[in-house]
């Protein structure tokens, strides 16, 4: 892996672990084993750095949710999908990362705050629409209204003064408020479906305890 790579990748799993504030470019580098002087050869600043672990981020997003799309059968089947790959990734990320981010690099902020609103939003608004054609979703639905709806309810999982770390998983609340929004999409076709692809679930996650 080219050294570049390597303060990336790096630099990405601790700040998904503790926060981007709480981490500086001296504990980046101990960890790589590297002085700072040959982290600054390659990132000017923290703020460059930033940048570069979010921009990474997102497209690895963007690939998993095309990913997640092509390989499913149908809406919900979608939606499943994509949930594991958020719990998964969840699972240890410190929710203050996006305060962080907010507050202290505008840049790396306004660039996720692109692709919540305009790629997000979209394949949020594709998988409903694929949804009331099938007719696993309500016909009535606002499409626009709920993609939005959506995006926002994600966003309020992160937010610290609602549910506190120590008291809220991320992933935890994050699953919960998915599949909240999917059985308030569906139709009764649609509930027969969340309710089988629930049941399989259950059955995978059974199975991978047994085996530890």
């Amino acid at each position: 892996m080219e050294t570049k790579e390597r303060i990336l990748v790096k630099a990405e799993e601790l700040f998904l672990q503790y926060g981007i504030r709480s981490v500086s470019m001296d504990d980046i580098a101990n960890n790589l084993g590297m002085s700072k002087k040959t982290l600054y050869q390659y990132f000017a600043d923290k703020d460059e750095l930033v940048d570069g672990v979010v921009e990474g981020h997102i497209n690895e997003i963007q690939n998993d949710c095309l990913a997640c799309k092509k390989d499913a059968t149908n809406a919900i089947h979608e939606i499943f999908i994509t949930m594991e790959r958020i719990i998964e990734e969840f699972s240890n990320m410190n929710p203050m990362l996006l305060y962080d981010l907010e507050k202290f690099h505008h840049k790396a902020y306004k660039r996720f705050r692109d692709h919540k609103d305009k790629f997000l939003l979209q394949i949020i608004s594709d998988n409903i629409e694929w949804g009331i054609k099938d007719e696993l979703y309500r016909p009535e639905i606002n499409v626009d209204v709920m993609s939005k709806f959506r995006i926002e309810s994600m966003m309020i999982a992160f937010n610290v003064t609602v549910f506190s770390p120590g008291k809220y998983n991320l992933a935890t609340t994050s699953e919960i408020i998915i599949e909240n929004f999917i059985y308030g999409l569906a139709t009764i076709k649609g509930h027969k479906l969340i309710q089988k692809y629930n049941e399989q679930r259950q059955k995978n996650l059974s199975y991978e305890e047994s085996k530890k």
